[in-house]
């Protein structure tokens, strides 16, 4: 996607069974299919609010089900359940984006952009990728190996680097160290 609006939630958008034994009492079988309907009615208008939001990436820290795929699916848009809460927020600061607890009324405000959204495929894991955020400056380092233990030590010795730089860019005064001239 060029120009993206992401949509990121702390909602679960998904037909559930309940967790504990639930029980209605009806009196009519007629009634049996309205409440059938009603159910379905909750999880069309979530995903109705999604899609009038504006919303091309919808990203939630709670479960997305495969109904809830399709539909975005069908309409273009990109979807990711289960993220990470450090994922979100990370994707939160880079584009701008809120949180939402609730789909009622998603004004343009929460919603995140970046310059460009896709999917990749790196080694045998999908990574999904936000370029050019106007909100942050950020950049990731993806790192592979053969072994974990290397993978440590090369993230290790790169946050060392890194560190060096900012402390490098922070202060004004050099003081030598042990062998300089």
């Amino acid at each position: 996607f060029d120009n993206p609006k992401g949509l990121c939630l702390n909602v679960e958008l998904e037909l559930k069974s309940e967790k504990e034994n639930a029980e209605i009492r009806i009196d009519d079988p007629a009634k049996y299919q309205s409440i059938v309907d009603a159910e379905w009615k909750i999880i069309y208008d979530k995903l109705d609010a999604c899609v009038k939001s504006g919303a091309n990436v919808v990203l939630s820290r709670l479960p997305i089900g495969d109904l809830a795929t399709q539909y975005f699916a069908d309409r273009g848009m990109f979807c990711a359940g289960r993220v990470p809460n450090v994922d979100l927020k990370n994707v939160c600061t880079g584009t701008g984006a809120v949180v939402q607890t609730s789909l009622e009324d998603l004004a343009p405000k929460v919603l995140g952009t970046c310059g460009r959204f896709e999917e990749r495929q790196v080694g045998g894991e999908r990574f999904n990728f936000f370029m050019f955020c106007p909100v942050a400056r950020t950049a990731t380092i993806l790192l592979r190996g053969g072994a974990q233990q290397f993978l440590e030590e090369s993230q290790r010795s790169i946050w060392d680097a890194l560190n060096i730089v900012k402390r490098a860019a922070q202060s004004t005064r050099i003081v030598s160290g042990g062998g300089a001239s």
